[in-house]
């Protein structure tokens, strides 16, 4: 076992990246890290592992995996600070916001509130019930300052739940003040869900340190924290363990096995906790590799502070080197008035030609993203600084091409 440092990590070539031959990191410039992160070699003996225990249990695997998805659960845990916590899994985040808004009284209430700044999986949903008749109130993210503010002043006794990120997918700006907002829904009586996607990994999350012990927290680990797909996450606060979501499976009563129940009686759950949530036969392989992705970053002390240090640490450097290139603000820019530690872990930059910059650059061999008029420039752990400045090197003559 190897105990990184943050000066490993920003050495060049970077220890990490051995770890990761299979996707060959050291061998390309790739700044997709908000997005889809490589997997460390381990995680394909998680999933060689998922089939071997198929394999030898048949049917009986399912004792043996439950086992690995309370790793990730485990792993979860850590990450947000609450060890005790209930948490439960889905394949996506949109499997697991539908499963919470089927937990919510809408006899009561119709009034939802959130930002245009969402994630598609909220963003999206949220319209189509707009759509049908539900009040979805839309908040501007902008300013990110007074977002949290501008929520608790939208929030009312008529509100069903306010839905917001902890970070900001399109520009990396660390919403604060969510500690406020999670005090006024308390006292409205208003669920909170904070959306911690592009924390988790990259941005410390310790709920009950920042105020948010009332709230519901949605993540998954696509993205920072490599554990590939179908490895999401729904924390419930204390007052959401007894819960009875609409949208049910039949593992949502598996460890009570009250699926035998008369069929006209209530339907029933397990006991408080996460379990409610459940859905029903699922794919184990992810929680395998998942299980042992989390195993990997403990090996080599990848804790949320050390993740953090580093992911700083890049940004300046993405940031430098761009603003090394002198591009004009109106082709292509950046937030210069927020300070490095209010962003998660990746650089935006605004342009009115984001798309077609993006495609200039998959074609000079640089893989990054683009979002409406943002760049986002992502790195992950095991990227060298040197191959952060030579994708902005090409950054620069993308921009020139144009």
């Amino acid at each position: 076992m190897t105990t990184l440092t943050a000066e490993d990590l920003r050495a060049t070539p970077n220890p990490l990246a051995r770890h990761y031959m299979r996707f060959r990191v050291a061998d390309r410039l790739v700044l997709t890290g908000h997005s889809h992160q490589a997997w460390p070699d381990v995680a394909r003996d998680g999933q060689v592992e998922a089939f071997d225990d198929a394999a030898a249990a048949r049917d009986d695997k399912w004792d043996r995996a439950m086992a690995k998805a309370e790793e990730v659960r485990a792993g979860y845990r850590l990450l947000l600070g609450d060890p005790d916590g209930a948490v439960a899994l889905g394949a996506n985040t949109h499997d697991l916001v539908i499963k919470f808004l089927s937990a919510l009284d809408v006899r009561h209430r119709r009034r939802l509130v959130t930002t245009g700044g969402e994630f598609h999986s909220l963003r999206r949903q949220l319209a189509r019930l707009a759509e049908e008749g539900v009040e979805v109130v839309w908040v501007d993210p902008e300013p990110v300052d007074t977002l949290a503010e501008r929520l608790s002043e939208a929030a009312d006794d008529r509100t069903l739940a306010v839905m917001v990120s902890a970070v900001l997918f399109e520009t990396a700006r660390i919403v604060p003040g969510l500690d406020g907002l999670a005090a006024t829904c308390s006292r409205l009586g208003v669920e909170l869900l904070v959306d911690a996607y592009h924390a988790l990994g990259c941005v410390p999350l310790p709920l009950h340190e920042l105020g948010l012990s009332s709230a519901w927290v949605l993540g998954g680990g696509y993205k920072y924290l490599q554990l590939g797909e179908g490895n999401c996450c729904l924390r419930l606060p204390d007052h959401g363990t007894e819960a009875r979501p609409i949208v049910t499976g039949w593992f949502a009563e598996f460890s009570a096995r009250s699926h035998e129940q008369d069929r006209h009686g209530p339907v029933g759950y397990g006991p408080p906790g996460a379990e409610r949530f459940a859905g029903a036969t699922y794919d184990p392989t992810s929680n395998y590799r998942a299980a042992r992705v989390f195993r990997f970053f403990a090996d080599q002390g990848l804790t949320a502070e050390l993740l953090r240090s580093s992911y700083l640490h890049q940004v300046r450097v993405l940031a430098a080197a761009f603003d090394a290139l002198e591009v004009p603000d109106a082709l292509v820019t950046r937030d210069r008035t927020t300070p490095p530690t209010g962003f998660g872990g990746f650089l935006a930059l605004e342009s009115p030609q984001a798309g077609r910059i993006d495609d200039e650059l998959r074609r000079r061999g640089v893989s990054i993203d683009s979002r409406g008029r943002f760049l986002r420039l992502g790195p992950a752990p095991y990227l060298a600084d040197a191959q952060l400045e030579a994708a902005v090197e090409v950054l620069g003559e993308a921009i020139a091409a144009l």
